[in-house]
């Protein structure tokens, strides 16, 4: 973009046979023009000014003057700015080229067999559906390596019915068991998850432009039964209360799709929950103890087997 640069051009006679002493001079008119200038990205209104004599005058003098001192320098600190922004994710970017250059060393290079068979298929024994939560990741927690587990990850390790239609978690789900034919699912839900706090602090009546709320409320079953076992304690206690029974609702949910309740009834399919609490870094396990027509004990209550706490 070209940069206009005030200036001042004078002219003192139009032929070259005048002097500058056979012409009057008269007071000039000014009037305003347009123009603009740019500061902080935004365009705002100055004034470019004419300064003509009258029609009389056989000499003519114009001067244009831009408003607002200091243009350049804004200019520059505004660049300046940017740059600095450049160089923050450049040094982000940096580290994690320097951690993918140490995972190609030292696991990559190292074991390369191993990952040129992954090249060829894979095969795991879980499918883990697990929180997006930045401080929850499965491989991390539970030392899973590349091969052993199809994950998929969603706004607090929610798993919608059958009958609530396609997503990305069931897409996952018919993957897995059908194609990839995993041995174990895995539900992994943890410790002060913000999309069961949005769950539980929501109203009843859903913001149709929330796509939060119209996610979560797959959870209100484990809502709605926190609410009922659970309403003297504090909305914190609830939260975590909330936290587990989400995870069970999600595995009976699992035995909405007739393909899972089907390898699960052969017993070629297990469905597990776990909850990591990464406060005090604990973690349970429990296994869904399938029974058909006898899944729920008393109190909405799922039966379960193999409950393990590791700490």
């Amino acid at each position: 973009m070209a940069v206009l640069t005030p200036t001042s051009v004078s002219k003192d006679s139009i032929s070259n046979s005048s002097s500058s002493s056979d012409f009057h001079r008269v007071p000039f008119n000014t009037r305003p023009i347009f123009g603009s200038k740019l500061q902080s990205g935004k365009i705002q209104p100055t004034q470019l000014r004419l300064l003509t004599t009258s029609d009389s005058c056989p000499g003519l003098t114009v001067k244009a003057s831009r408003e607002s001192l200091g243009i350049t320098e804004q200019h520059k600190n505004n660049k300046l700015e940017r740059v600095a922004e450049t160089d923050d994710r450049s040094e982000l970017f940096e580290d994690m080229k320097q951690r993918f250059l140490d995972f190609k060393k030292h696991k990559y290079m190292e074991n390369l067999e191993h990952y040129q068979n992954l090249a060829k298929g894979q095969a795991p024994k879980f499918m883990v559906i697990s929180c997006a939560d930045s401080r929850v990741c499965p491989s991390t927690i539970l030392g899973f390596q590349p091969g052993e587990a199809f994950i998929v990850r969603n706004i607090a390790n929610l798993v919608p019915s059958f009958e609530s239609g396609p997503s990305e978690t069931n897409a996952a789900l018919e993957f897995s068991v059908n194609s990839l034919k995993v041995e174990n699912i895995l539900v992994v839900g943890h410790s002060c998850c913000g999309g069961i706090r949005a769950l539980m602090g929501m109203d009843d009546e859903i913001e149709k432009s929330s796509f939060i709320q119209n996610w979560v409320v797959v959870g209100k079953d484990a809502r709605s039964w926190t609410k009922a076992a659970a309403s003297t304690l504090s909305f914190d206690q609830q939260c975590k209360h909330c936290e587990k029974e989400s995870i069970n609702r999600s595995l009976l949910n699992l035995l909405t799709y007739p393909w899972i309740e089907e390898k699960v009834k052969k017993g070629v399919l297990a469905v597990h929950g776990g909850y990591y609490d990464f406060v005090d870094c604990s973690f349970e396990k429990w296994t869904l103890d399938y029974k058909e027509g006898n899944l729920k004990e008393k109190h909405g209550r799922i039966s379960v087997k193999n409950h393990l706490f590791w700490s």
